[in-house]
């Protein structure tokens, strides 16, 4: 698929956004080894979610489809799960195996996972290696580094304490589920936090969960018990409307009900160190979750530095907020954010090149990027590497060009926001954002 971007004449209104990808993976994943029935609403049903549905229907666990976002999933407890009859195929989602790795960690039978593309170079050692010291076994390619790989769980497993080299809610959340089959407590700590989704469903689930600054440790032996999770928008699929609002000349533009965890919401602090604040509105908790409306409306942006502590919070946002920078007087610098090339695409490197084709003045770094802004971006062919976060960043960045943007190989949109270019065509009255044959 191929879109084609134009300039809109206005952009204002108020949306809303899908369900939380973070959350949703977490929702079914518990809701799978829980006790009883989850009822889910807000799921979000982009490809990555969908996918861990399926994984776990795989593993014998019943899923009902209710209707838009409403699933019920029946649990089978921690010991009921089932020796998959086949490979489990998890499509793009990074967050969707490298989760259901640490829950196979504990199931005493052989499971083999793979992905496309994009998701068989990714790395998945940091999640097997620690794993793999609790009693597990993770074979694959490149010395269980990278898919299809096999995991063969134990139980119960060794207690671990582990000290993550990275500030990685996938790698914590990994070692936190495998924790349930443990002999004791499992303890990791981070160099930073990282989002703590987990924590927070944990717990409502009726783990027992302790949190000490950047140490989370889970406490085997509760049952853990089906819940209602509704879950919140996202608030990485409303960066890229937000940021919208704030670059496109006279626009203003309010979305509901989005999630607003601390640990997720660096962008908007981002935004207001360039002089772009986000209004919130209407705030209330939603399974545990903050939630609020978020607005924006065009402003004068500045460039800023953005690293450090802020950057898990904000990883999946900065290809969006680099086309702020872009847009920004002064510079932009943003620093420690080395993950970012290992995400779908070599983001920093991604980024750099395909807003340089629009006239951005970008230099990539090993870790991040520096962006001269006040740049005169102008149409031009893009690509996004098969990146849902690249291709949206893209076509927001085309909203502000001269001129026709075309953004190639962006149906992988579809993995988190299907509804992304309906959305922005709604907000713009009128579709400036199409569908190419």
């Amino acid at each position: 698929m191929r879109l084609l971007v134009r300039a809109p004449r206005r952009l204002s209104g108020t949306v809303r956004v899908p369900g939380d990808k973070s959350i949703s993976h977490r929702a079914a994943l518990l809701g799978a080894i829980a006790s009883g029935r989850t009822e889910i609403t807000g799921y979000l049903e982009g490809e990555d979610c969908l996918n861990t549905l399926k994984a776990i229907r795989a593993l014998g666990v019943l899923v009902t489809r209710k209707g838009p976002g409403h699933y019920l999933v029946d649990g089978a407890g921690l010991f009921g799960l089932r020796e998959p009859g086949q490979v489990i195929d998890l499509g793009n989602s990074g967050t969707g195996v490298r989760l259901l790795m640490g829950v196979l960690a504990g199931q005493p039978f052989w499971s083999f996972l793979t992905g496309d593309d994009s998701l068989r170079r990714r790395p998945m050692k940091r999640v097997g290696e620690p794993l793999t010291r609790m009693g597990a076994t993770v074979v694959g390619r490149d010395d269980g580094n990278r898919l299809p790989l096999g995991v063969r769980g134990a139980r119960p497993l060794k207690a671990i304490a582990y000290a993550s080299p990275v500030a990685s809610a996938q790698v914590k959340t990994a070692l936190l589920l495998a924790g349930l089959w443990a002999d004791g407590p499992v303890t990791v700590t981070e160099p930073v936090r990282s989002r703590d989704h987990t924590e927070r469903m944990l717990a409502g689930f009726g783990a027992k969960v302790l949190v000490d600054g950047t140490t989370v440790t889970l406490v085997p032996g509760p049952e853990l018990l089906g819940q209602g999770v509704a879950v919140p928008g996202d608030i990485s699929s409303a960066a890229f409307l937000l940021v919208a609002g704030l670059i496109v000349p006279g626009a203003e533009i309010t979305v509901k009900g989005v999630g607003v965890n601390e640990t997720r919401s660096g962008l908007l602090e981002a935004l207001e160190s360039m002089g772009g604040a986000v209004g919130l509105s209407g705030r209330a908790v939603a399974a545990g979750e903050p939630v609020a409306d978020l607005m924006t409306r065009s402003a004068a942006l500045r460039g800023a530095l953005v690293g450090g502590s802020v950057i898990p919070r904000l990883i999946d946002e900065v290809p969006v907020l680099a086309v702020a920078a872009c847009l920004a007087s002064g510079r932009t610098r943003i620093t420690d954010a080395a993950e970012l090339r290992v995400k779908e695409s070599d983001r920093i490197r991604l980024i750099a090149t395909e807003l340089g084709k629009l006239g951005a003045r970008i230099t990539e770094t090993s870790d991040g990027l520096e962006i001269e802004g006040g740049a005169r971006l102008r149409g031009a062919s893009v690509q996004c590497g098969g990146d849902h976060r690249m291709a949206m960043a893209l076509c927001v960045a085309g909203l502000v060009a001269e001129g026709e943007t075309i953004v190639d190989d962006s149906e992988c949109i579809r993995t988190s926001y299907p509804g992304f270019v309906e959305s922005v065509n709604e907000l713009a009255g009128t579709p400036c954002v199409e569908e190419l044959p």
